[in-house]
């Protein structure tokens, strides 16, 4: 497709960015994918089955890597972490699962998706289980702060999903609604896996609220990146599909710059496309026109950079090292994806 935007950047291997990161957990990720492993198994045999599908579809694991860093980050050596960061994976898991059957997704990662697979009826109540076998994590960590972390993080994912399903075709909906849902949907897990981090590890309440505003500031940070591949040809490159987000109608910030900044009649478009519904062949090239018209997704791109240095500000309360220069380049990683 050529008119589909490309983003450039001038980093030759942005995806270095997590080894740092990998190697300081990589010992403790074993143990995390043990446990996931253990905890996934059921008599049921459909769950293990449908379970190992989306688990081995691949993914960064970079929600339970920020619960291992932060607990390594504030000197602790135990293992409570580990069995917290595996229900964090849970927990992302289950609402993976979900999602697919709400936004009817048939890929995911460049693979068929659970739901397309197994059906959505299938995908649900496994989304369940998972959420269930997150929760026994939790209790038996034994820790009422932990448990309350985490439930209210999975409370709050729900509440962003559900606001996203309201600002869907919506396309009066405003940069702050927009940012209410990524902060819900998104940031709000990344938050909890590395604010548990520091909790397990009593950390004093400074460096606690610290790593929450990393995790929470990363999270936002990715959310947008993801937001701005939606329709950039990088996407396109790593054998994903371009534009779904515009097929369903979805109201991210590319599509919210690009409408504000854009005459009436570019305003009639996306309300046809995206409100209506009512798309043709030619229109995700012209709303990818529109977007580089009005430096939609290069704008994008760097309020992600925004929301990264407020992390990586978030980070100055802790003293320096190879650990904390490893959660910062997770950082970096996050928002060159996009390149």
């Amino acid at each position: 497709m050529s008119n589909v935007v490309p983003l450039k950047g001038d980093q030759e291997n942005p995806r270095k960015g997590l080894e740092a990161l990998r190697q300081f957990v990589g010992g403790d990720m074993e143990k995390v994918n043990a446990v996931i492993l253990d905890k996934m198994q059921s008599d049921v045999a459909l769950i293990p089955q449908l379970a190992s599908h989306i688990i081995a579809a691949g993914g960064k694991r970079l929600r339970p890597m920020l619960t291992l860093a932060a607990a390594q980050l504030c000197g602790y050596r135990e293992e409570r972490h580990v069995a917290l960061a595996a229900c964090v994976e849970f927990i992302h898991t289950a609402t993976l699962l979900h999602d697919d059957v709400v936004d009817e997704s048939d890929l995911r990662r460049g693979n068929a998706t659970a739901n397309a697979v197994f059906g959505n009826q299938a995908s649900v109540l496994v989304g369940d289980f998972l959420f269930s076998r997150a929760f026994e994590l939790m209790v038996a960590d034994g820790s009422l702060e932990v448990l309350g972390i985490l439930s209210r993080a999975s409370a709050v994912i729900a509440e962003g999903e559900v606001m996203q399903l309201i600002t869907t075709n919506d396309t009066e909906t405003t940069e702050d609604a927009y940012l209410d849902v990524i902060s819900s949907k998104t940031a709000a897990l990344f938050a909890a896996a590395a604010r548990v981090g520091g909790v397990v590890a009593d950390a004093g309440r400074p460096e606690v609220e610290a790593l929450d505003s990393y995790g929470r500031n990363l999270g936002v940070a990715f959310q947008l990146v993801d937001d701005a591949l939606d329709y950039s040809a990088h996407k396109a490159t790593l054998g994903k599909s371009i534009g779904d987000d515009f097929k369903e109608g979805k109201i991210t910030l590319p599509v919210l710059l690009a409408f504000r900044r854009g005459a009436e009649e570019d305003r009639v478009f996306w309300r046809r496309c995206l409100e209506k519904l009512e798309q043709d062949d030619g229109d995700l090239e012209h709303a990818l026109d529109l977007m580089a018209r009005h430096n939609a997704l290069t704008d994008t791109i760097e309020r992600a950079r925004h929301y990264g240095a407020r992390a990586r500000d978030a980070l100055g309360i802790f003293s320096d090292g190879a650990l904390k220069s490893a959660m910062i380049d997770a950082i970096d990683f996050t928002i060159e994806r996009a390149y």
